[in-house]
């Protein structure tokens, strides 16, 4: 690898924020740290947004105010078309082990079991991005949403992390530790593996960067690169802010979520994140016209997306504050910035779930409560059609609206800067780009247990040349209970949630250079491809052993 990529440093955004609580530091005991390689090794600091929609960011043509990031993407570079899973687990078993979600463990958001590829934790069968780093010599620090197992062994330190402050599961109050069902009604937080509460007064997005700060500027005088992975619960529901951020977007939605979407389109177009052609597909059937709402409910579907608006802003905020620190210490010209998305934007209500009065016999959603601590909001389908714009759908399916976000990577010697980058990319690319960054190789094995190749291709040739793609064949499978895609070039194979297990004519296909809005399947049309994309599906069902049941 060539010197000026060795000098990179990487960051990928993720909420972060203060707190007080001190632990000792438990070190991963089936990883022994090694001395660094090279002197020259960058640092590696990981962001991540939950649930951020495509187009929330100033860069990609938002109204939201996010200077930081929209720096970040003047000095770097934004991706157009970069793919997750569909939801969050599956999607960060993925981003920290550059491998297939059920190779990894996480076949299912939501069951933990005995069965291979469905354990809902990380397996011995993946090597995750702080363990090898780690062995390379990198300090490793973790703050923010895990959500990825908690049982003895499943939690960041024993993953590679020296030190971590994190959220155990998926979601939580942004203010407290209240959970978000009647058999999850207490969040559970730990620091270095080790249970703690959460900090009176604390704001998720603050707590998470506060305590990444603070491992930072304990171990800044360290001759040992860093790997930081934040990952931020925002802009995540329940949809709490203060004030002060949310209120200066007040009256900015009231025209609706239909025409944000179509505005959403044409910024999009003319910050050049997608085509001039592009049109937009269907609604969701759940999204009732904006016209039909009366006033209280048009009042009330705008507070939403202002609560929204604030927490994008703050979410920028903070990781201003930690760019700056990273600056002052003298590490940011070190350093590579990578910030992203775990999915499409949410479209989840849970707070008006009929299966579960938890979340309303514990919280108000009054007007004047609305984005309190005792609130709890989520935006739903509507806004997230606007979020998700110009593509179909949202979280959960995988349609591009669910599995196409926003990502911009930042490096200080890197060739390309402010531009957009098209070419079709996931986030299985990041792991082995990082080994790359660090000049490190992927093994065949980790603590004498055999893992798993990377399925990622490397960035950095995209980094620093004009490379028309990164993977050299362009193609992905991808499948999380039930729902599928089979990515190959321009061509899309589809299962939509819902649809009959073994019955092929349930799938899809979608050619998405002529028809990226996926409103024409055309199956019919093309039985030859569709046949190839099947193909491809059913080894991929059988190589990862995928279950109908789940």
């Amino acid at each position: 690898m060539k010197y000026r990529l060795i000098s990179l440093i990487i960051i990928i955004a993720i909420v972060a924020g203060s707190t007080d609580i001190q632990a000792q530091s438990v070190l991963d005991s089936d990883v022994e740290a090694q001395p660094p390689k090279d002197t020259h090794q960058p640092n590696i600091l990981l962001l991540v947004a939950d649930d951020l929609g495509y187009g929330d960011l100033g860069s990609y043509g938002s109204n939201i105010n996010t200077p930081n990031l929209d720096q970040l993407a003047d000095e770097g570079l934004r991706f157009s078309r970069f793919y997750t899973a569909s939801i969050c687990a599956p999607s960060r078993a993925m981003l920290l082990s550059g491998n297939d979600n059920h190779v990894a463990g996480m076949g299912s958001q939501f069951r933990n079991t005995e069965y291979w590829g469905y354990e809902g934790h990380l397996t011995d069968r993946i090597a995750t991005i702080p363990q090898l780093l780690k062995q390379a010599g990198y300090q490793t620090y973790m703050t923010g949403k895990w959500h990825l197992g908690t049982g003895e062994g499943q939690l960041p330190p024993s993953k590679g992390f020296d030190r971590s402050f994190v959220l155990h599961q998926g979601a939580a109050n942004h203010y407290n530790n209240t959970g978000l069902s009647q058999s999850y009604s207490t969040a559970d937080y730990s620091v270095d593996g080790q249970p703690v509460s959460w900090p009176e007064d604390g704001y998720s997005t603050q707590v998470y960067t506060d305590s990444m700060m603070k491992y930072i500027n304990e171990y800044k005088d360290s001759d040992k690169p860093f790997f930081a992975y934040a990952a931020y619960t925002s802009p995540h529901w329940p949809l709490q802010v203060e004030n002060s951020f949310w209120q200066k977007y007040e009256g900015d939605f009231d025209q609706g979520y239909e025409k944000l979407r179509k505005q959403r389109l044409a910024s999009l177009k003319e910050a050049g994140m997608v085509t001039d052609g592009h049109e937009l597909p269907p609604l969701h059937d759940e999204v009732r016209q904006w016209e039909k709402l009366n006033p209280q409910e048009k009042e009330r579907e705008a507070r939403k997306m202002e609560l929204y608006a604030g927490m994008v802003d703050n979410l920028d905020h903070h990781i201003g504050r930690l760019i700056r620190m990273l600056k002052d210490i003298g590490e940011y010209e070190k350093t590579v910035i990578v910030f992203m998305s775990d999915n499409g934007a949410a479209g989840e209500d849970f707070y008006n779930d009929p299966r579960d009065d938890f979340l309303q016999s514990k919280y108000d959603n009054s007007l004047e409560n609305m984005g309190s601590p005792t609130s709890f909001v989520s935006y739903g389908p509507p806004w997230a059609e606007a979020g998700s714009a110009p593509f179909r759908y949202f979280k959960g399916y995988t349609y591009e609206g669910g599995i196409v976000a926003p990502m911009i990577i930042r490096a200080p010697t890197m060739k390309r800067r402010g531009e957009i980058y098209d070419g079709f990319v996931t986030l299985t690319d990041l792991a082995p780009t990082f080994y790359e960054i660090a000049g490190i190789s992927y093994p065949d094995s980790l603590n004498g247990s055999p893992i798993r190749p990377l399925v990622g291709t490397s960035l950095t040739p995209v980094l620093q040349d004009k490379v028309k793609t990164a993977s050299s064949d362009n193609s992905w499978v991808m499948e999380r209970s039930g729902r599928v895609l089979v990515r190959k070039d321009d061509w899309k194979l589809v299962k939509p949630p819902g649809s009959e297990w073994g019955d092929k004519t349930n799938f899809e296909l979608y050619n998405l250079a002529q028809d990226p809005s996926e409103k024409h399947n055309v199956k019919d049309k093309h039985p030859e491809k569709f046949q190839e994309l099947f193909e491809e599906w059913e080894e991929y069902k059988k190589e990862n052993k995928v279950r109908e049941m789940f």
